[in-house]
């Protein structure tokens, strides 16, 4: 019996193995604060520790701008301080995040954090449909890392990508890294801010807005579907 003859432009197998494997898979692309961790169980606190401390420095003399943070939750963390502290310089802002920073990783380290419902059965969903699972934040990764580590989450999560990664701060690169570096077409990113929205339709992405703590409706107005919990996603898979 004669075996058949490979064309010398044919593809190796391990090549077309490890192609097929991402053909195959679609992106689950998450935001961290607001849609998988429950930031607003620590950021009171954190933000406050941080005040009292600029108070005692004699940098601050008025009440902690924690509604304030609340509006603008999920911009990338140079536009937080300059917006909370718009007459301080530089220097003092990025002394201020990183106080900011060791005081959310503590609570975090200390169990005073919380995943929303469902995170955990909503990831095994997606990893049972061929999913990839990408968490895309305007977080620090030091910060991003704890909460990964601490709930256990890096059995799901394929990686973590931080704003850090991108000069420019504008969050819908991230989706775009994530697609070109796995070779990815198709899926969708999960988010509770304009800029999670955003990031979706800019790169042809599906866009699922979530209505939780920090989430407002006019921005979710945008996206192409809504969900109250994370599970919902399971008919937006169908």
């Amino acid at each position: 019996m004669c075996l058949p003859t490979i064309k010398s432009n044919m593809l190796p197998l391990n090549q077309i193995k490890n192609w097929g494997i991402f053909f195959m898979k679609r992106a689950a692309i998450f935001d961290m604060d607001g849609t998988l961790f429950q930031t607003q169980k620590i950021l009171a606190t954190s933000l406050e520790d941080v005040f009292e401390y600029l108070r005692q420095q004699k940098l601050w003399d008025s009440i902690t701008p924690i509604d304030q943070y609340n509006e603008i939750m999920g911009v990338p963390l140079p536009v937080v301080w300059e917006t909370l502290l718009p007459q301080h310089s530089y220097e003092i802002r990025e002394h201020a995040n990183a106080f900011f920073h060791k005081r959310l990783i503590e609570n975090i380290q200390l169990g005073k954090g919380a995943l929303y419902s469902n995170v955990i059965k909503t990831f095994e969903l997606l990893l049972d449909q061929d999913y990839l699972i990408f968490i895309a934040s305007n977080g620090q990764t030091e910060y991003l890392q704890s909460i990964v580590n601490y709930y256990k989450l890096n059995q799901y999560v394929t990686e973590i990508f931080s704003i850090q990664q991108i000069e420019s701060l504008d969050k819908s690169l991230l989706a775009e890294m994530i697609l070109k570096k796995y070779h990815l077409i198709e899926g969708f990113v999960v988010g509770d801010r304009l800029s999670d929205i955003q990031s979706a339709k800019k790169n042809s992405l599906t866009a699922i807005g979530c209505r939780f703590d920090f989430a407002q409706e006019a921005e979710l107005a945008h996206a192409d579907f809504i969900i109250n919990d994370l599970l919902e996603i399971k008919s937006i898979m169908k």
